[in-house]
């Protein structure tokens, strides 16, 4: 049973690499797979445990340093903004917005933000506003003109 330990031990690195890399999908455990992979085989021919070790560093170590970044160019891992679905909507004041006093939550969608004017102007309480830009959890808003602010309500 002692010959088949490291055979297992690389197979069980494998696997392990593997389903990390399908769980995060971020380029990184696929690598130590490799390594292992490569480790298994000198193990398969009776290579020593430092031979195996010393190859499973190697191989790791290379294909991180040297094919992540070309991989990372081709697959565009681009963060994608989530919030822009938000831009144009009609949200209502909730807390009144002003920038000098650092105050201001809108309501859109029954969820509040905070918010921010885009003109650093001061908005009243239950007025409707226009979202013009996303910034992390914060809306940026304007106030509506008159003519829209009026079907907004109705």
């Amino acid at each position: 049973m002692g010959d088949y330990l490291p055979l297992v031990l690389w197979g069980i690195v494998f696997a392990v690499a593997v389903i990390a890399e399908f769980a995060s999908l971020q380029l990184i455990s696929i690598w130590f797979a490799a390594g292992a992979l490569a480790a298994f085989f000198v193990a398969l021919f009776d290579g020593t445990f430092l031979l195996q070790l010393a190859l499973f560093t190697v191989v790791s170590v290379v294909l991180l340093l040297f094919t992540r970044p070309i991989v990372r160019k081709v697959m565009h891992f681009d963060v994608k903004n989530t919030n822009r679905q938000e831009l144009g909507r009609v949200a209502t004041v909730i807390q009144s917005i002003d920038a000098a006093k650092g105050t201001g939550r809108v309501r859109l969608d029954g969820v509040d933000w905070i918010a921010i004017a885009q003109n650093e102007e001061t908005i009243p309480k239950d007025v409707s506003v226009c979202v013009k830009a996303v910034d992390g959890t914060k809306l940026i808003v304007a106030m509506l003109p008159k003519a829209e602010m009026a079907e907004s309500t109705n």
